[in-house]
């Protein structure tokens, strides 16, 4: 049985990455002009995702640019996340947390 503050810091993790790949599809949509951005459902829409995963998507492309156009900073805030989900499950399991 894991620690119930674990599990929980897990499944916030898990909303998040969830949270992150919703904003990069919804970016591709408005990339290529499939959603509008005028409605006022997508605006609302951008500006949550923004205000959700920009705070911590920018530290991470002051570090690694977009190359050639293609932005990484999501890819590499996913592997984070991910190791933290391993590195919480891990500590749980190997210290009783």
């Amino acid at each position: 049985m894991m620690n119930p503050i674990a599990a929980l810091l897990i499944e916030i993790l898990e909303i998040y990455k969830w949270i992150i790949i919703i904003a990069v599809i919804v970016s591709w949509l408005t990339a290529f002009n499939v959603i509008n951005e005028r409605n006022d459902f997508v605006r609302t829409l951008l500006r949550i995702l923004y205000a959700l995963t920009e705070p911590v998507l920018r530290p991470i492309r002051r570090v690694i640019p977009a190359m050639g156009g293609l932005d990484l900073s999501p890819i590499v805030l996913l592997l984070i996340i991910w190791f933290l989900q391993y590195t919480i499950r891990w500590a749980a399991f190997n210290y009783g947390m």
